[in-house]
């Protein structure tokens, strides 16, 4: 099964501010092991993250690469694995197709990886938008942690009519989220 990750808030610490070099990327405890108990359950991953900070010129393409491979390394490190990493690099007024809610970013990674759908593919972020775009490119589970905005997104769904409630999972991060996936049959 494919499992793909939000990265800001889910993977990473995300206090609302831009992260703007692999020295202020700082993974959330448990985050790293949790993808690598994922990875040896036999599951693959992918992290989709909308990056506008490169639109609005705090840091650049290499520079989010460094952050990508220092997230590999540790992932790496652990015993797992990081099979697709994709992001949006627009800024949310350029109307792009990729940046979530839009599905783009999830369909590159089901052409990257060959999947005929994204039915058996479980969509793990902390904001609507996360949720909107698993929902939206047919992800068969939606996961939200309470790190980053997970907190106030949940309030939001709790406080509105949510089309997610059959395909949603909730926990406090993503290593618990991992505990629960792994659970099912």
């Amino acid at each position: 099964m494919l499992v793909i990750l939000d990265r800001d808030g889910v993977i990473n610490r995300y206090e609302g501010e831009y992260i703007c070099s692999p020295d202020d990327w700082d993974p959330l405890p448990g985050s790293i092991e949790a993808i690598a108990r994922l990875c040896g359950a036999g599951h693959r991953i992918a992290v989709a993250t909308n990056q506008s900070g490169i639109a609005r010129g705090l840091y650049n393409d290499a520079t989010l690469a460094a952050m990508h491979d220092r997230l590999c390394k540790l992932v790496n490190e652990a015993g797992g694995r990081i099979d697709a990493i994709q992001y949006c690099p627009h800024h949310p007024d350029d109307g792009c197709d990729c940046r979530k809610p839009a599905t783009g970013l999830l369909r590159a990674i089901q052409l990257e990886l060959g999947l005929d759908s994204l039915s058996n593919a479980i969509m793990v972020g902390d904001s609507d938008k996360d949720l909107e775009a698993g929902f939206r490119a047919g992800c068969g589970t939606l996961g939200l942690v309470r790190t980053g905005n997970g907190l106030n997104t949940e309030r939001h769904l709790s406080a509105s009519q949510s089309p997610y409630d059959d395909r949603l999972i909730v926990a406090d991060d993503l290593s618990a989220l991992v505990d629960r996936i792994l659970k099912r049959p």
